[in-house]
């Protein structure tokens, strides 16, 4: 059984001046626009630093001013979730982290399952704290993929009903879930008006976890867009650098690139937080300049953006990426 959760109800996270702050919807919670993407981290998906090294990074988001880290269980199973922990577990009640649950059978060929097993969302909430090394967890999402793609609207309730258990129980404050597509299934999850915030592929390039967009895909993002914020909800906008795709850190040419792609985003502010993977202190280095200087989106910005889209899309591999 889960023990009781500690929980602060008013927790005040003390910021500082480095970039912009905003009210991360209903939640209540006022945190800096930029968040750090905890899938930097494995070393699995390209991160080539020591472990220790990786300690080092994440500390030196928080140093920087950074207060949300987002993680999940699934990040290489441990890796990014410890790290997370071990580097910022003295500064745990001044730091927002958002970590998930997830579904997926990998016994079956494409990874789909017909039922989300009673319990598993409890049993993962005790691991996701036991790695965080943490009592409790500021935001639990429902991972979009593994998770909400393979589930129907229902099956994500009922993991939302366990979900609420946990947050009843003081081991969790907010619950949530993230959306790389599949955006009918965010938009009905969305209008339930149960969860508190969601964090939804919103980058220059229109592209999700394996996919590129198509238009209708677009038009049905934006509608969760507008209903979430219609409902309050936290929105957490990811792939702002099209998941890696918008290079560019230490090509001088391109030095402008990371801040045009946040100031695309930047343009719409029903968008609380831009949750970016960072894989070097440069990186981080470099958004929150971007962030904390002027945050119009410029002619040049939509100039940049629009050649380097296009040279993007236009590559081979992108090109046998699907589109729905």
């Amino acid at each position: 059984n889960a023990v009781q959760g500690a929980a602060p109800v008013d927790k005040k996270i003390t910021l500082t001046d480095a970039m912009p702050t905003r009210e991360l919807g209903k939640t209540g919670v006022e945190l800096p626009m930029l968040g750090y993407g905890g899938a930097a981290l494995p070393k699995k998906w390209g991160n080539t630093l020591s472990s220790e090294d990786r300690v080092k990074l994440v500390r030196h988001a928080y140093d920087s001013g950074i207060r949300y880290f987002d993680t999940a269980i699934s990040y290489t199973y441990g890796d990014s979730q410890a790290i997370i922990g071990k580097a910022l577990k003295d500064v745990r009640d001044n730091v927002f982290i958002t970590t998930k649950v997830d579904f997926w059978d990998l016994s079956k060929p494409d990874g789909r399952f017909t039922k989300v097993p009673r319990g598993e969302a409890t049993r993962q909430v005790e691991m996701n704290l036991k790695e965080l090394q943490s009592d409790y967890i500021d935001a639990i999402l429902i991972h979009g993929t593994p998770g909400v793609e393979q589930m129907t609207v229902e099956q994500c309730m009922e993991v939302h009903a366990e979900l609420v258990k946990a947050r009843d129980k003081g081991l969790v404050r907010f619950v949530g879930f993230s959306a790389h597509h599949y955006f009918d299934k965010a938009l009905a999850l969305i209008t339930t008006g149960e969860f508190d915030l969601c964090m939804l592929a919103y980058g220059y390039l229109p592209r999700g976890n394996s996919r590129l967009f198509s238009p209708e895909t677009t038009e049905l993002r934006n509608a969760c867009l507008a209903k979430a914020h219609e409902l309050r909800m936290g929105i957490v906008a990811m792939k702002v650098m099209g998941a890696g795709m918008l290079g560019g850190f230490g090509k001088k040419e391109l030095e402008r690139l990371p801040g045009a792609a946040i100031r695309y985003v930047l343009q719409d502010d029903r968008v609380h937080m831009l949750a970016i993977g960072m894989r070097f202190p440069a990186e981080i280095d470099t958004n929150i300049k971007a962030l904390a200087g002027d945050t119009r989106y410029t002619n040049e910005d939509r100039a940049l953006l629009a050649g380097v889209g296009a040279a993007v899309l236009s590559d081979e591999n992108v090109k046998k990426m699907k589109v729905e």
